[in-house]
């Protein structure tokens, strides 16, 4: 079986953070979150009482079995992004060989993210094939799980629970290096903590600038996951990782919709809005925030923007860019980072898809349209190998740099 750890990336040596971050799902709702009790059948109770929690509705459908609905927070959803998050606490009288069944029902869109589970918030495990059942009621895809209970409640998600905590822990890892410094962005719509933090070499000033976010998305998990070893790898004790901190500063945003994200929302921020689809309109607090990172640098004469890159999950691992005929500063530096990524790993498919059409108000198209830069949107795949997503994430990250430091001060 599959073992995935969450958060799951080990901290680097320098970061003198020791073990690993965890998810830490057991921790308080958060003031504002609309929690379902639940309910119950002989042996066992189910409920969504934890941050990224999310079910329509709840109830008991037989012996030992529950019926949970799924609903999008805003109907029809732009991108079937159809999360779950419950927990199953089995009464004191269990025993080792109890099994219960939970039917998923989707409103639409349908199935998804193959199930996970947890007992500890930390180590996730893809539920056995055996154990999914997959159907279609008219045309939408349906899922019946069944889970075997030992005395230990058990989270239940479409993807690895990582929440708030998680980055906060991480931050504070990271942290501990003197190459980083970590500032509040602002708050979200519901007021959460939108944390950041800067990567440079300490006593320098870097002209040029480079911007990470990620998490515009609840549900796409993989896209962190992919995140942290990136910025980690930035962070290396390496002669690379130490030339281009003296010559770049990076900020990285790792969780821009922390209100979808403690809600268990599918797609959207607390203000049934897509932040992907609000860059240039900047309707919400969220992206306004954004927006005025970016201004920032670009009011200042000693800094200039050089590379943005957004961090999401779909199903399958691609690049989506803008083509390399559009002009860049630097030039052709997508080209030239994804040819450095396919030659250092020969053995692993770098998928690009390049579009000239930039009307979709999504944050690669706003910021090459307003700045001029090379953007990229990163995807990593629902179900790509956790072990993989990281090795991809470390040579991307060397790619990057190599490639920027290749590239001359415009």
């Amino acid at each position: 079986m599959t073992i995935i750890k969450a958060v799951l990336v080990p901290v680097m040596t320098i970061m003198t953070l020791g073990g690993c971050v965890t998810a830490t799902v057991s921790e308080k709702s958060v003031t504002g979150l609309d929690v379902a009790d639940g309910c119950a059948v002989v042996g066992a109770k189910l409920d969504m009482n934890f941050p990224s929690g999310n079910m329509a509705s709840c109830k008991p459908s037989g012996d030992n079995q529950f019926s949970i609905s799924l609903e999008p927070e805003d109907a029809p959803p732009i991108n079937c992004s159809a999360w779950y998050a419950f927990r199953v606490t089995p009464s004191s009288a269990v025993t080792n060989s109890q099994k219960i069944m939970v039917r998923l029902s989707y409103e639409t869109c349908g199935h998804r993210y193959w199930p996970k589970t947890s007992f500890d918030g930390i180590s996730w495990n893809y539920l056995p094939e055996r154990d999914v059942k997959i159907t279609e009621v008219d045309g939408v895809r349906q899922a019946d799980i069944t889970l075997k209970l030992d005395g230990r409640p058990i989270f239940v998600a479409g993807q690895e629970i990582i929440v708030p905590a998680t980055y906060r822990s991480w931050i504070e890892g990271v942290t501990a290096s003197e190459q980083v410094e970590t500032f509040l962005l602002g708050k979200s719509a519901e007021g959460r903590d939108i944390p950041a933090v800067t990567i440079k070499a300490p006593g320098t000033s870097p002209k040029r600038q480079v911007v990470l976010i990620g998490r515009q998305h609840p549900p796409e998990v993989t896209g962190a996951l992919a995140l942290l070893p990136f910025v980690e790898t930035l962070l290396a004790n390496t002669s690379l990782a130490q030339q281009y901190r003296a010559e770049f500063e990076t900020i990285v945003v790792p969780m821009l919709n922390p209100d979808g994200v403690v809600r268990g929302h599918w797609r959207h921020n607390s203000g049934s809005t897509d932040l992907n689809r609000d860059w240039g309109p900047f309707k919400q607090p969220e992206t306004q925030l954004m927006d005025g990172l970016l201004s920032q640098i670009e009011n200042d004469p000693d800094r200039q923007l050089s590379f943005f890159v957004d961090f999401h999950s779909t199903q399958r691992d691609i690049f989506y860019t803008i083509p390399d005929e559009f002009p860049t500063k630097p030039a052709l530096a997508i080209k030239n980072w994804l040819g450095l990524l396919q030659e250092r790993m020969p053995d692993y498919e770098v998928k690009r898809s390049s579009s000239s059409n930039l009307a979709q108000a999504n944050s690669k198209n706003y910021v090459y349209k307003r700045y001029g830069v090379p953007t990229v949107t990163y995807e990593m795949g629902d179900e790509t190998d956790r072990k993989l997503i990281s090795e991809i994430a470390e040579e991307a990250a060397t790619a990057m740099m190599e490639t920027l430091l290749a590239s001359p001060v415009e």
